[in-house]
């Protein structure tokens, strides 16, 4: 392995890396963008089917004429965002974005209009393969205000709602905190002291927590006001756009019913228990009577931690999805092969990690920080998952037709993540690295299917509180959230006090126009460990399947995609399949101990 190959190779993504070349093309990405307003505003409402077909396929066209000049710009900066050549390119995509975004922003209400008007072209053969699309727009359609009002709100919520949303972001990124580690006393801003939270050290865990929340918790006032003008706003909004409640908004935008939701949050209430036995289970693997919240997503203690190189991480992924398919694994190891990951650790790369479907070329960039941990494999699995996605779907899809929705976006990457624990699993030459390999899938899903219901649930206490007349000082939207997480977590962890200000770090509850971020994610875990429990079930018979989900982009709703593999997710018994997975798991965990 070279240092070469953990840095991916942008030169793909545009004819020239030349910078004025690339400016060149931004500017003509406008000029383009006002040349398609000025053909097609104000007659779009007077469209027949043949019409809105060609508008459809000519705006699609155009934006795959650009998308390498956008992905090079934002993907330059993610590399390294120190460089002034990559702020200058992101600053000038950034600015070219929003322009074009203000000049097509009749699109939306003229196409809303004509569908008012001729229902029936939703249904027009000639639109077959639109009709998704045009469904989603009468959906939203008599929730459009005029152009003059929607500009308005959008001037209103540039210096209302979003600034509160900045100012939640900034403050806490400049929180610092002091702690004793090796006992030396350390300042740490908040998005470095956060790491300890995953320390060896149960003690320094525990005083990380602490620290921590209690810091949080002195700076109550600026977040109580952040989050009551956030949800004023919406419930306000939502009586102006005439939403039923603070939650139809959301399935809109995730494209899912309410009864598939109500399904998907009693399924986890029923199961609080499953969860809490694990955490019992834990518990006994770390020596302890009871988990502190320090502990609930801690390593469990080994003597000394797995490292993966590069090629072992790349050779081990590869061959967990060429076992689920050999097409597959191709694809996977074509994204080694073509440079199309950056793992390397250097300084100004952001944070994190994340794939970057690039539509034209049909395939993806991938970029984290690999340390060669166990969770740096899992997370390289996870993203070429999404990387998986993509393939299939920029092949099968328009870009119009692949705008996946949260609750779709995560299938091939969890999906990824199992294929890669079956690998491990059966790599694994001890009990103890079973038992580790085990915690790391259990802890991921109690998080992200459990906790994150919690969130879910103090969210609409929130809207609640507000319509019964309470006011959202700092205590009451902390009892809110305690009230919330305790329906998950029970007696099964002890809480530091301090930790009731926990809700005031989490972004998703600050984000301006967009309201029940979290359950989302809890449809994903459980949707997809539905599907790895019928794909032991059947086998290679259901690779297709998988692949034809994934190949669909967002032509189809997530209700339709699952009825195709033969599931109701407007019923309990189907996510309760996702939940016999984890039991499963479980029951693996409790025979290494």
């Amino acid at each position: 392995m070279t240092a070469e190959e953990m840095v991916w190779d942008l030169s793909q993504l545009v004819e020239k890396e030349d910078e004025e070349w690339v400016l060149s093309q931004l500017k003509a990405a406008v000029r383009e963008a006002g040349a398609f307003r000025d053909r097609y505003r104000g007659r779009i409402t007077s469209f027949s089917a043949k019409d809105l077909l060609d508008f459809l396929v000519e705006s699609d066209d155009l934006q795959l004429k650009y998308d390498g000049v956008f992905q090079y710009c934002f993907l330059t900066y993610s590399a390294d965002m120190t460089k002034a050549r990559a702020q200058r390119l992101f600053n000038a995509a950034q600015r070219t974005r929003m322009q074009i975004e203000k000049t097509v922003s009749f699109v939306d209400l003229e196409l809303g209009k004509l569908l008012s008007e001729q229902p029936g072209l939703v249904d027009d053969p000639v639109l077959s393969e639109y009709r998704h699309y045009l469904e989603g727009i009468m959906r939203r359609t008599p929730h459009m205000l005029s152009e003059k009002e929607e500009q308005l709100i959008v001037i209103k919520d540039r210096n209302g709602i979003e600034a509160w949303q900045q100012l939640q972001g900034d403050w806490l990124s400049t929180r610092t905190f002091e702690i004793d580690v090796d006992g030396e006393v350390k300042t740490m801003p908040y998005g470095q002291i956060i790491g300890l939270y995953q320390s060896p050290d149960r003690d320094l865990r525990r005083r990380t927590n602490k620290v921590v929340y209690e810091g949080l918790g002195k700076d109550q006032i600026v977040w109580a006001s952040a989050i009551r003008a956030v949800c004023s706003d919406h419930l306000e909004m939502c009586r102006l756009r005439k939403y039923s409640d603070p939650m139809e908004p959301s399935l809109i935008v995730n494209d899912v019913e309410r009864a598939t939701i109500d399904s998907l949050m009693k399924t986890i209430e029923k199961n609080v228990g499953l969860y809490r036995e694990y955490l019992r289970l834990k518990a006994k693997a770390m020596g302890l009577d009871r988990l502190g919240n320090w502990d609930i997503v801690a390593p469990l203690p080994t003597p000394t931690e797995k490292k993966f190189s590069w090629s072992d991480s790349r050779n081990i992924i590869v061959s967990a999805y060429r076992e689920f398919d050999g097409e597959v694994g191709e694809w996977i190891d074509q994204m080694y092969e073509r440079r199309h990951i950056d793992g390397e650790v250097r300084n100004g790369k952001r944070s994190g990690a994340f794939c970057s479907t690039w539509m034209s070329g049909k395939s993806a960039y991938i970029l984290q920080s690999f340390n060669g941990t166990m969770g740096d494999v899992f997370t390289q699995a996870h993203e070429l998952g999404h990387a998986m996605h993509a393939h299939l779907g920029t092949r099968a899809q328009r870009p119009t037709n692949y705008q996946v929705g949260p609750c779709i976006a995560e299938t091939g990457s969890i999906f990824g993540e199992l294929l890669l624990a079956e690998k491990l699993l059966s790599q694994a030459g001890s009990e103890e690295e079973r038992r580790a390999i085990l915690a790391s899938v259990l802890d991921e899903f109690g998080i992200a299917a459990f906790q994150v219901s919690a969130r879910v649930w103090f969210e609409q206490s929130l809207y609640d509180a507000i319509e019964a007349g309470k006011y959202l000082d700092g205590e009451t939207i902390a009892e809110l959230w305690c009230r919330a997480r305790d329906r998950i977590y029970g007696d099964a962890v002890e809480w530091l006090p301090e930790m009731k200000w926990e809700w005031t770090m989490k972004v998703h509850y600050y984000m301006a126009n967009f309201r029940f971020y979290n359950y989302p994610y809890v449809y994903a875990q459980l949707f997809v460990y539905a599907m790895y429990r019928l794909y032991k079930e059947q086998g290679k018979e259901f690779v297709p399947r998988l692949k034809k989900i994934l190949a669909a982009g967002s032509s189809r709703s997530p209700r339709e995609l699952a009825a195709e593999i033969g599931f109701d997710i407007t019923k309990e018994a189907f996510w309760q399949k996702g939940m016999d997975q984890f039991a499963e798991f479980i029951e693996m965990f409790r025979e290494t101990l």
